[in-house]
């Protein structure tokens, strides 16, 4: 169904860079599958194996009405001949609400929409059970793909990377991918992750990850010394951007021929780029993780009228 081979290793060429002594390449799991790409594909394997393993009739999920994870779990679940049942943010919404929820119900997804408030506690294991109570045969992931197993997927994107390298950079949302990229770097290796949320703890959230892998301590302490948290480059928080984003996105794109989508991996290419130009990155071999991510851009699209894919 993913053909890993699609994901390459692809170097980016311009002036800029080789001024500034910055080898840059993206790993392009963008180019994964249309519904199922990037590291939507890469937390769900795992999940999906484990269904299978324990003859589960399908995965229980959450998101927001514009969920990318929403869209890859109905057709991954779908493919593979599984129920999916996804709790969104949001009673005023149906399925008809947006083209994102309309391909999820179009993939078999059962919808069920609950309010912000009741969102909430989308985190909490007693919700969990009470939603079991009529599902009781179905495996939960949380949002966005964010447990353990979501994370050891995530650490495959590394062995896949066949050159050395300095850094890695990536956009970052529940924290999984950078954790599970975080894991499979060496000591010499830095990770450079960039929150798409105004005041996010990115520490404090991968703490918590690396604990349910059972790391010791020593081992959390380490690989948090090869992390830097870039946390100003949100553009005004989740969801937000600006006009200089917009048409950062689309000089990319027309350069470079790489789709960004402006709440995740535009975000992180911005901060690449502004942290070459500062001279942080300089005389060093930097991997770029794509993670996708590209259905929702439509709908920014359509909202402001400027086409960055144009």
């Amino acid at each position: 169904m993913i053909d890993l081979e699609k994901s390459i290793v692809q170097r980016i060429e311009s002036g800029f860079l080789q001024e500034n002594k910055v080898e840059l390449f993206f790993k392009r799991d963008d180019l994964l599958h249309q519904e199922i790409s990037g590291n939507k594909w890469r937390k769900l394997k795992l999940n999906i194996d484990k269904c299978v393993h324990q003859k589960s009739e399908g995965i229980l999920t959450f998101g927001g009405a514009y969920s990318n994870h929403l869209v890859a779990t109905a057709s991954v679940c779908s493919s593979v001949g599984l129920k999916s049942i996804g709790v969104v943010r949001g009673n005023e919404l149906n399925a008809e609400s947006n083209d994102t929820l309309k391909r999820c119900e179009s993939y078999g997804m059962e919808l069920q929409f609950i309010s912000r408030e009741e969102y909430g506690l989308r985190n909490e294991r007693y919700y969990h059970e009470e939603l079991l109570v009529e599902n009781s045969n179905y495996h939960v992931v949380p949002e966005g793909g964010a447990n353990y197993l979501g994370m050891i997927g995530c650490q495959e994107i590394i062995s896949e990377i066949d050159l050395e390298f300095d850094s890695i950079f990536v956009a970052q949302g529940t924290t999984t991918t950078s954790c599970g990229l975080a894991l499979g770097l060496d000591e010499d290796q830095k990770i450079y992750v960039v929150p798409a949320l105004k005041g996010f703890d990115s520490f404090d959230e991968m703490s918590v990850l690396f604990n349910k892998a059972a790391l010791s301590q020593e081992a959390i302490e380490q690989i948090e010394r090869q992390i830097v948290v870039c946390d100003q480059y949100h553009f005004g928080g989740y969801g937000k951007y600006t006009n200089e984003l917009l048409e950062f996105i689309q000089f990319f794109n027309k350069e470079h021929h790489i789709k960004l989508d402006p709440i995740y991996t535009g975000k992180a290419m911005f901060a690449l780029m502004d942290m070459v130009k500062s001279g942080v990155l300089k005389n060093q071999k930097v991997i770029f993780i794509h993670t996708g991510g590209i259905q929702g851009s439509q709908s920014i699209i359509d909202k402001t009228g400027f086409n960055f894919y144009s």
